[in-house]
């Protein structure tokens, strides 16, 4: 019954997907109480374009998906600090101009490159084991980040005004979750792809929001349902020959959609401890 836990490949897909799950279900539910959804869609689609072209440059692909989306993320909140347009807006224009950048970068290249769309379409049974490794760090990283930082990172998820007015340095700790956006991302894009991975950010937070009104319960939530959910889709994926990404996705909405029709939670008000 066990027996793929024989396979290395397997083994590394199902670590992944523990940290995948894990860190991209617990950063989601900044996301959500920020208001943040779309910009996973437009950090993920420009790191994208970073993997593109680190290819097509023979540099290291998850680096050059960082500094993508890092500078994305931050371009997107510097627009709407300065009030120049409103954050999905600004997130709109550079999703579409990072994925035009893409398919461009993917267009100068001599030869067909499979290892691209394994970033775009997610292929956790590919990863590799450096891919692992680098994984594994900056997991690490960011879980590291959102322990040392949770307090304030969940005033400002609340009302940032409010958090800066109580001496809370708002403006870099919002930077530092844009940044954190961008990390988990990247990590996340082989494991689930750069068309699904703002779902893992925002599918099992907002499932955890329609259980509980207790801030706590939420966080905990939504990663029980990251991880789970992330373990069950690579075992679907491997028994019955399925696309991991979609699968774990999928199982996902359909706990959403339970969620709602339960009747632990009487009201939407905002989640607190």
């Amino acid at each position: 019954m066990f027996e793929f836990l024989a396979y290395e490949f397997m083994q590394r897909a199902l670590i992944t997907a523990f940290l995948v799950g894990g860190v991209c279900s617990w950063l989601g539910v900044f996301v959500v109480l920020r208001g943040l959804a779309f910009i996973g869609a437009g950090t993920a689609h420009a790191a994208f374009a970073g993997v593109a072209l680190a290819y097509l440059l023979q540099l290291p692909p998850m680096l050059v998906a960082i500094a993508f989306g890092v500078l994305t993320a931050w371009a997107a909140g510097l627009l709407e600090e300065k009030g120049r347009m409103k954050l999905d807006v600004s997130i709109g224009i550079l999703f579409t101009s990072t994925m035009a950048l893409a398919i461009l970068f993917i267009g100068l290249m001599n030869a067909y490159n499979a290892e691209i769309y394994g970033y775009l379409f997610g292929s956790i049974l590919s990863v590799t084991p450096l891919e692992m490794k680098i994984i594994v760090l900056l997991s690490i990283v960011v879980m590291g980040t959102l322990l040392a930082f949770s307090k304030e990172l969940y005033f400002i998820a609340f009302d940032q005004d409010m958090a800066e007015a109580s001496g809370i340095p708002a403006r870099p700790i919002f930077f530092l979750l844009l940044t954190l956006i961008a990390v988990t991302v990247v990590l996340s894009l082989k494991a689930i792809g750069a068309v699904l991975v703002f779902a893992m950010l925002l599918i099992p937070a907002s499932t955890a929001y329609q259980l509980t009104h207790s801030l706590n319960r939420m966080t905990w939530i939504s990663i029980a349902i990251g991880i789970i959910t992330s373990l069950a889709g690579v075992l679907l994926s491997y028994w019955f020959d399925l696309p991991s990404g979609p699968t774990t996705v999928l199982l996902q909405t359909a706990l959403f959609f339970a969620a709602l029709i339960l009747p632990q939670r009487l009201t939407r008000g905002p989640a607190t401890n």
